[in-house]
């Protein structure tokens, strides 16, 4: 096994960030709503943005932004939900990243922020709006593409019928190109249709995936709000999932940049190689990034609420081919990084 660490600057892990998570941190700048010191108050929103332990949270009643603050006291409970969410219940507080829909209940400090007592959140809530989101996107990718194919096949049948007006001895001529061209245009409006009924089917097994979507896809970094402080690949012998020596020193070295930033958040995400079975990798690279979390609360005292979901990838995403001794070697890993939100400054 053999670890490497680069700090301060170096680009986000992944550049795959979801349409859905993008827009949730395009909201305007609007003032936080205050809540009065020792205030009870319950808010039912979606989070905007997070900042170390603070979430901002656009409110689903009246779209005003509350900044809800975790603390060692806050209680993490997952709804009942119908589909598969991997992560063990004690990691739930690893859940709250941009996109979420949470009910929040506390109190009011000194900060006007809601001293968060309780949050409760539904796997089930986060893939519909994923879901939805995509089908958007879907449908008007597929609408456009239909669109474009339709008109050219209207702009065919208009030349068409110029050519069968230029004269009484190529009319014929003309009128089976004019006919040619407006079948093109039926064939342009039925490929229209179709691309309409396939956006449909498309948002359909969006709605399948979604979790898988959520759950692999979604990395804080990604998102042009967050900036990368510090990076640390780990990696690992075939089938494995213990850190040796060398891991637990970079992933101190790791802990000690983090200590050292305000707000800071860590991100985990394991992968595989293909040596084994596609279960069989996305086992082992959950229990490589859970040995990752668990090291870091455990030995370094990072709160599992500073964690941001951490997740197994499988053998997707590799850094190397997968043909060879060397390749595969690179691919049994995870990466590690350290982030903080940019608009720290402005959130607190």
């Amino acid at each position: 096994m053999k670890t490497n660490i680069w700090k301060h600057g170096k680009a986000a892990l992944y550049a795959t960030a979801c349409a859905f998570l993008a827009v949730s941190v395009a909201y305007p700048v609007t003032p936080a709503q205050q809540i009065p010191s020792g205030k009870k108050a319950n808010i039912h929103g979606s989070i905007v943005s997070r900042s170390g332990d603070l979430l901002k949270v656009k409110d689903k009643k009246d779209g005003s932004m509350v900044l809800v603050n975790l603390t060692d006291n806050t209680k993490i409970e997952r709804k009942k939900s119908k589909v598969v969410f991997f992560r063990h219940q004690n990691m739930d507080v690893t859940a709250m990243v941009p996109g979420l829909t949470i009910d929040a209940e506390g109190t009011g400090n000194s900060k006007g922020q809601l001293d968060a007592s309780k949050i409760s959140f539904s796997p089930d809530e986060f893939a519909i709006e994923v879901a939805e989101e995509q089908q958007i996107l879907a449908n008007k990718s597929a609408a456009g593409k239909a669109q474009s194919t339709a008109d050219a096949g209207v702009a065919g049948a208009k030349a068409a019928q110029s050519t069968a007006n230029t004269g009484v001895a190529d009319a014929q001529a003309a009128q089976s190109s004019a006919n040619a061209a407006q079948s093109s245009a039926n064939a342009a409006q039925s490929t229209a249709n179709a691309g309409v009924a396939g956006a449909q089917a498309a948002g359909g097994a969006a709605v399948l995936d979604a979790v898988a979507i959520g759950r692999l896809n979604h990395r804080v970094s990604d998102l042009g709000s967050y900036q990368t402080k510090a990076l640390a690949g780990i990696y690992f012998d075939t089938g494995k999932f213990a850190l040796d020596s060398a891991a637990k020193a970079d992933l101190d070295m790791l802990a000690g940049v983090a200590q050292s930033l305000d707000g800071y958040m860590i991100e985990i995400a394991g992968f595989a190689s293909t040596t084994g079975t596609k279960q069989e990798n996305q086992k082992l690279s959950e229990e490589r990034a859970s040995a990752v979390a668990q090291y870091l609360l455990v030995s370094k005292n990072i709160p599992m609420r500073r964690i941001v979901a951490p997740a197994g990838y499988g053998a997707t995403h590799p850094d190397a081919t997968n043909s060879d001794p060397q390749g595969r070697a690179l691919n049994r890993r995870v990466d590690v990084a350290v982030v903080v939100n940019k608009g720290l400054d402005e959130d607190e």
